[in-house]
C-alpha cells in the first residue's frame, strides 16, 4: 500500500515560462498538504505531475509503502494508489450520472457494496438518471467525490476540492477528508479557500 510520496528538488515549466525550480516535499500517511499561490503558480501543475501527465524538467517523484517503506514502481503506485480529482469534472455531457458513476468506479476497481455506500453518502440517487449535462457545478463535484469512496486509494490530488460546493456539503466533503486522513490516506490539495482538516501549507508563490 502507498504510504510515502516524496518530491526531491523538482522544477516544472509551462511552455517558455517556468513555473518553480527545486521544490522538496515529502507527505506520509496520515498526513495533508495544502498548495496554496496566485493563479499560475503551478498548483494544478504539481498535482499532474505527481500523477505522472507531466514530466518534470528536473528532480524526482517517488512513492514508497509498505512495513519498511520499500520503494514502489511509479507506474503500479499511481494506478493502484492515487486519485486525481481536477478542476473539471471530466463527465461526457450525454452520458448519464450513473453511466458514468458505474463506469469510473468499475475502471477503477470499486465493487458493488462500495459504489452503494457512495451513492448514499453523497445522495446520488435523484441524480443517477439525468445527463451529466444537466446536473449543476455542485451536483457534479458530489459525483466525483463520491469515485473517491467507492474506489479508495491511498493518496487524493484535489483541485479545489470546496469550490463548487454549497455549505451542507462542503461539510461533509470535510468529513470523507476527515475519514481518509484517519485511515491512513494522504491529500495534496491545490486551494484557495483552507482545507477543511489540519493541514501543512506550501506556498508556491507566483504572480497575481
Amino acid at each position: 500500500m502507498l504510504k510515502t510520496v516524496d518530491i526531491q528538488s523538482l522544477s516544472l515549466s509551462r511552455g517558455e515560462r517556468v513555473l518553480f525550480r527545486g521544490l522538496s516535499l515529502r507527505l506520509s500517511a496520515g498526513e495533508a498538504v495544502a498548495l496554496t499561490g496566485a493563479n499560475g503558480a503551478g498548483k494544478t501543475s504539481l498535482l499532474r505531475a505527481v500523477a505522472g501527465f507531466i514530466r518534470p524538467d528536473a528532480g524526482t517523484i517517488t512513492f514508497s509503502g509498505g512495513a519498511d517503506a520499500e520503494a514502489l514502481d511509479a507506474e503500479t503506485a499511481r494506478r493502484d494508489g492515487v486519485h486525481l480529482l481536477g478542476h473539471l469534472e471530466g463527465l461526457k455531457p450525454t452520458r448519464t450520472a450513473r453511466q458514468e458513476f458505474d463506469f469510473q468506479t468499475a475502471w477503477l476497481g470499486g465493487n458493488e457494496a462500495a459504489r452503494e455506500a457512495a451513492i448514499a453518502r453523497l445522495s446520488l440517487t435523484p441524480l443517477l438518471d439525468l445527463e451529466t449535462r444537466k446536473l449543476s457545478a455542485g451536483q457534479k463535484r458530489r459525483l466525483s467525490l463520491a469515485r473517491l469512496v467507492a474506489a479508495p486509494r491511498a493518496l487524493w490530488l484535489l483541485d479545489e476540492p470546496l469550490a463548487p460546493l454549497d455549505e451542507r456539503w462542503r461539510t461533509v466533503a470535510a468529513e470523507l477528508m476527515a475519514a481518509h486522513l484517519a485511515s491512513g490516506g494522504m491529500i495534496l490539495a491545490a486551494v484557495h479557500d483552507p482545507l477543511p482538516v489540519p493541514a501543512r501549507n506550501l506556498d508556491l508563490g507566483g504572480l497575481a
